[in-house]
């Protein structure tokens, strides 16, 4: 394999976990939300790096990129986890659309890390699809049958 073949395809691919890291931490940062894009950029090119280092020992082993593809799920959790917050005044949670997006954001970023550029292609599309027409969907929704969703902590219902 050419020099460039090898870094190029390389740096196309932490490009495209870059782009997708900054892409989906400034829809939170636009929501002034605490994951903004350092950290969905941060946890996008290491999600993409560790993927990518199994292509480096050789033919990807698909279990070892299973078990790579595991630790970082669970220890996205982690991370997710602290950007939770329950008020203990209201029991009202907030965070689990950026915990989500940041487990997304890794998950994304390690279908380009292996490689698999149209499938991340296609899920960051759905996912800023999802993030930019996902609320206002939902107040469509909850004026036009007047159902106000609650938690499912508390009873008390959203404001």
């Amino acid at each position: 394999m050419e020099y460039w073949d090898l870094y190029g395809d390389m740096a196309t691919r932490l490009f495209l976990a870059l782009l997708t890291g900054t892409i989906l931490g400034l829809n939170r940062w636009l929501h002034h939300k605490s994951a903004g894009m350092r950290t969905h950029s941060l946890v996008a090119i290491g999600s993409a790096t560790s993927v990518m280092s199994l292509g480096s020992l050789g033919a990807i082993d698909p279990q070892a990129l299973s078990h790579v593809l595991q630790g970082l799920i669970t220890g996205l959790g982690f991370l997710g986890a602290g950007v939770i917050i329950r008020e203990r005044s209201t029991q009202r949670i907030h965070g689990l659309t950026t915990a989500a997006s940041i487990w997304s954001c890794a998950l994304i970023a390690a279908a380009f890390g292996a490689g698999q550029l149209v499938l991340g292609s296609l899920a960051l599309l759905a996912i800023v699809v999802t993030l930019m027409l996902g609320g206002p969907l939902e107040q469509i929704v909850r004026k036009l049958t007047g159902i106000k969703r609650t938690s499912e902590l508390t009873t008390d219902p959203e404001e």
